[in-house]
């Protein structure tokens, strides 16, 4: 499996956000290091849930655009006799 990593920008954003949803919904402070420890567990054990939905949606998209596409040329596609 592909292992997916983020920026140091994007690991600070979640870091934040980890952090601010301790405060504001727990009321509890968390620091850095124990935001960026809980990021790293959820990204290893439950990241690949959301990575499959995600790959998931996708391929609904393209089936329903190649369904599109392949009615199109059915669409201009010439008679032959």
């Amino acid at each position: 499996m592909v292992t997916i990593e983020f920026s140091a920008q994007e690991k600070s954003e979640i870091v934040d956000k980890i952090q601010k949803y301790f405060n504001d919904e727990l009321e509890q402070d968390i620091g850095q290091f124990d935001a960026e420890f809980l990021l790293d567990f959820f990204s290893e054990k439950v990241g690949a849930y959301y990575y499959n939905r995600g790959l998931e949606d996708a391929r609904i998209v393209i089936e329903k655009n190649l369904d599109k596409v392949t009615d199109a040329l059915y669409e201009i596609e010439q008679p032959t006799t």
